[in-house]
């Protein structure tokens, strides 16, 4: 049985940003909230008269007997983040099912492609997509694929991609007309992890492990900041490679210095290998993960009831997250996970982007990526998707609010409006007990 909380509050807010912290918000009726509280912000306002300024691009719209929507899948089904990245590449294929289910006339070509966790596979992956005419992509999962694949790929190319998963901060700086994320950046995680050790659970002092890449660097940095900010003191800190044999040697430098809890950067496949050593190697001490490590089937793959550990990651918070919820779970016969919300809403704003453009052509797309989303038009979402597409073939404005967020990008191609979910482990079990949610300043 889940058990479920929410709060707005948070203290150390200067760490945050261009983000700000709403006051409190009600357990009754999160999604009819949501949607009010969005709908009330005069910040939401400014930013569509912002975008008024300039003139709108055109919208031919589409006939959908005269061309099938192209959109590609990148997401790591193999590899390091395999066991998260299939469920997300599920998620983001739904809208397209969706609309074949519906008999929609709008057919939707989907390419799907794994990037193996791999920085150099999600590449040429990616140059295989844009080879084959696709305009453009959901993805990556992983920060340290996403980037490069943003670099050599997405920008150059004129190929909007928008990540569902890719949390480093340093995104924020890539070309905003091309590179979106559907997820918050970590430097609002950072803050949730610190002020969930410092003032939730009394912890003083902490060590901490992270992958040795963009992902894990960044995080830990945003996470030891905001957590010495508070108060607290990170006595060890330790980078690892993936995929290790063994992780007792990392393990037993970051935990010499006894700290009242250690924090884990990690995905998967090297998590359950980390803990796996954890639980035969050392004595137990509280352990806070990452979204990496928010994966149902861990405890079981550690064989650990792992009640030592608690977790954050991005929330499924959006107005529409109900009706995501019912079409995944009709799909694929099970719960969604983390950022599979991100990833359909990352899916479903391309194609609607595409069909509303007119065309199967990135520079295209990419004008309309915020036409179709940020506010102004008729509100649609998961629930009425196979008509929000004949209405943005017909060139009409809609406002797409999804399942992970209302979904309105900033100028970086950023989420205005994000939410973190707090999870405790416990007898073989993950389960949400606190939301902590942010809106731009």
């Amino acid at each position: 049985m889940v058990r479920y909380n929410r709060r707005k509050v948070l203290t150390g807010a200067g760490v945050l940003g261009g983000m700000t912290i709403a006051g409190c918000l009600g357990d009754d009726d999160p999604v009819a909230d949501d949607t009010d509280d969005t709908d009330d912000t005069d910040d939401t306002d400014d930013t569509a008269d912002d975008g008024d300024d300039e003139a709108a691009p055109d919208a031919p719209g589409t006939d959908p007997d005269d061309r099938d929507v192209m959109h590609g899948i990148l997401q790591p089904e193999t590899g390091d983040l395999g066991e998260l990245g299939t469920p997300i590449a599920d998620a983001a294929e739904l809208p397209a099912i969706q609309l074949a289910d519906a008999d929609s006339p709008v057919t939707v070509d989907i390419s799907r492609e794994d990037s193996q966790t791999e920085s150099e596979v999600g590449i040429a992956r990616a140059e295989d997509l844009a080879a084959a005419g696709y305009p453009s992509f959901t993805g990556a999962a992983a920060s340290d694929v996403t980037i490069p694949v943003a670099e050599s790929v997405a920008i150059p190319e004129q190929m909007p991609m928008i990540s569902p998963a890719s949390t480093a901060p340093e995104i924020t700086e890539l070309d905003g007309d091309y590179v979106f994320r559907t997820c918050p950046s970590d430097a609002l995680q950072g803050a949730v992890m610190a002020e969930v050790a410092w003032e939730d659970q009394g912890w003083e002092t902490a060590s901490t492990l992270h992958l040795n890449d963009a992902y894990g660097q960044a995080l830990n940095a945003e996470f030891t900041s905001g957590f010495e900010e508070l108060g607290g003191e990170v006595l060890e800190e330790e980078a690892f490679e993936p995929e290790q044999a063994s992780y007792v040697s990392e393990l037993e430098s970051v935990l010499a210095a006894e700290p009242d809890f250690l924090m884990i950067v990690a995905f998967p496949v090297s998590g359950i290998q980390m803990f796996r050593d954890f639980y035969s190697e050392f004595d137990e001490l509280p352990i806070m993960v990452t979204d990496g490590l928010i994966d149902d089937d861990l405890p079981t793959d550690v064989d650990n009831p792992m009640d030592n550990v608690i977790g954050t990651s991005p929330a499924a918070d959006g107005p529409e997250v109900e009706a995501f919820n019912e079409l995944y779970e009709e799909e694929y016969g099970s719960s969604p996970g983390v950022f599979n919300a991100q990833a359909y809403d990352a899916s479903a704003v391309q194609i609607l982007a595409n069909l509303r453009g007119g065309d199967n052509d990135g520079q295209v797309i990419s004008e309309q990526i915020r036409e179709v989303s940020n506010p102004g038009g008729e509100v649609v979402g998961p629930s009425n998707f196979p008509e929000a597409v004949e209405m943005a073939a017909n060139g009409d404005e809609i406002e797409y609010q999804g399942a992970s967020s209302p979904v309105e990008f900033d100028e970086n191609g950023d989420m205005t409006t994000v939410a973190y979910d707090i999870y405790d482990f416990e007898d073989f079990e993950i389960t949400v007990t606190d939301t902590i949610e942010f809106e731009a300043e």
